[in-house]
């Protein structure tokens, strides 16, 4: 059992492709402090590689989640409120942008890429959340989500994903007071540059890494383990009086001028 014990939360994480997602990390530290989860996936096409993630996980519904389809997130906590009943912990960690627009000028961004990139990087946190905190209305319950610093700052090649990153930003403080009366918490992690399979397609991502370890006070890049140690903080009652907040994972690289 981890130190903080979660045996008695349910909780859904979105968002897992694969072993080195920062979803599948946080999935996997709510699960050792003893949550119950359900996961997740996307469509059928990832169905098989998240089914052998959780494959010696018990009693770990797999539900399919399409965030582009609301009647598709409805049906997900439907079944979500049919296996648990009422739920405590969401963790919403999905981003996407079309490869072409992961480089080159920002001005050259389509209309139907910046719309895809917003739709589903940041307005699907909207129809999580609004089908969501009614599982949490008895108990309360931590919705959270994953930003980076390029919805505040111009990282070359992140380009419309900045942009993406700067709704979702906002959106939790819009959340964080539409549900505080519930007392259901949002907030986000802006985690440092992490080797995902989302980085891999994003131009100039080597010299983000490289520039964050040259120039953060602790002089190196964070890792997946201390995002999910962040995470199951703010997922459990130990982060109460914690909402609307962006907590910067990143070894401290946010506060340098330089």
């Amino acid at each position: 059992m981890y130190p903080i014990d979660l045996s008695d939360k349910r909780g859904i994480v979105l968002g897992i492709a694969n072993h080195r997602s920062i979803a599948w990390a946080i999935a996997q530290i709510l699960h050792q402090a003893g949550a119950k989860l359900a996961i997740a996936y996307q469509n059928e096409r990832v169905k098989n590689s998240v089914a052998k993630l959780v494959a010696d996980w018990d009693d770990t519904p797999l539900i399919e989640c399409d965030v582009s389809d609301d009647d598709n997130v409805k049906a997900a906590f439907d079944t979500v409120g049919d296996k648990f009943g009422s739920l405590d912990i969401i963790v919403h960690s999905i981003a996407f942008a079309n490869r072409e627009d992961l480089g080159g000028p920002f001005v050259d961004t389509g209309r139907e890429g910046f719309r895809l990139a917003l739709d589903i990087s940041a307005y699907s946190l909207l129809p999580i959340a609004r089908y969501g905190s009614p599982l949490m209305q008895q108990n309360g319950g931590s919705i959270l989500t994953l930003t980076f610093q390029a919805a505040n700052r111009v990282f070359p090649g992140y380009n419309i994903m900045g942009t993406a990153k700067a709704a979702l930003e906002n959106e939790v403080k819009q959340l964080a007071s539409d549900l505080g009366q519930q007392d259901v918490r949002v907030n986000a992690i802006s985690a440092g540059p992490l080797d995902t399979l989302s980085s891999r397609v994003i131009s100039h991502y080597r010299d983000m890494k490289r520039i964050h370890a040259e120039r953060s006070p602790m002089r190196r890049n964070i890792t997946t383990d201390e995002v999910a140690k962040a995470a199951l903080f703010l997922c459990s009652d130990l982060s109460g009086g914690i909402t609307g907040e962006i907590l910067h994972v990143d070894t401290g690289y946010n506060i340098m001028g330089i």
